[in-house]
């Protein structure tokens, strides 16, 4: 993408009144004015929240707000230019329940209060090779998300990575998490899981999908109130990633 088309679609953010785009001293160990008012700032109804992490386009925050109106849905990313595709669809098509929010995950509890979300979805995020810490399943992150869902909110996962998926699996069994569901392969094992789960693609899992990449899925429950410790497992079974070609952000 070139410049100047990024910087179009930057301004035409500017005027989406769906698209959140907090200044870092709005966020920065401090509360930003939306915390605990999402419901009625923003949506105007006091409808069960679904939060995407990592939602790039927005196609699978867009098509969950169209199949589910009785709920709000936030998709958050941190590329501007990327959540322009959908903030475009929502304003163009009017749709209520649904806002974008750019900023990075890190600031989330900056922006939410206690109980304010009822369920996370993460979809297709970086599985950071070697990087634990920033795995936005590690237990850092699953910190700050039990702090902001009510009582028995879930988490789901859905990605390509048989490290982010296994991972998040050992971090499950470490801690005692209650794991609702879990499958190696959402294609080959329709029949286990929701069927929203296979009949909603993202961008990159259509691509993923074409070069016959198993798709994985869990979802889960934060409910250890104690601290959440990180796993000790062989990750390395896992590092070798599937022969992929380059996706065009």
């Amino acid at each position: 993408m070139s410049k100047k088309n990024k910087l179009l679609k930057f301004r035409e953010n500017e005027t989406f009144k769906c698209l959140i785009q907090p200044r870092t001293e709005e966020v920065f160990r401090c509360d930003h004015p939306l915390k605990g008012s999402w419901h009625k700032e923003i949506f105007g109804n006091d409808n069960p929240i679904v939060l995407e992490l990592g939602c790039g386009k927005g196609e699978y925050t867009i098509e969950l707000a169209e199949r589910y109106p009785k709920r709000n849905f936030i998709g958050m990313d941190i590329k501007g230019a990327r959540l322009w595709k959908g903030a475009k669809y929502a304003n163009e098509h009017k749709l209520q329940n649904v806002a974008f929010l750019r900023t990075r995950i890190e600031f989330i509890a900056s922006l939410f209060a206690a109980g304010e979300v009822a369920e996370i979805w993460i979809t297709f995020a970086d599985p950071q090779d070697g990087k634990p810490k920033k795995r936005l399943t590690h237990p850092l992150f699953l910190t700050r998300y039990r702090n902001i869902l009510t009582e028995g909110g879930i988490v789901h996962l859905k990605t390509d990575s048989r490290l982010l998926y296994y991972y998040t699996m050992e971090v499950a069994s470490a801690n005692s998490l209650e794991v609702i569901t879990h499958c190696e392969d959402i294609y080959g094992s329709p029949e286990s899981v929701p069927e929203e789960i296979t009949a909603i693609q993202t961008f990159y899992e259509s691509h993923f999908l074409m070069q016959g990449i198993p798709i994985t899925y869990m979802a889960f429950r934060i409910d250890n109130e104690e601290e959440l410790i990180s796993p000790e497992w062989d990750q390395t079974p896992y590092l070798q990633p599937y022969k992929t070609t380059t996706i065009m952000k």
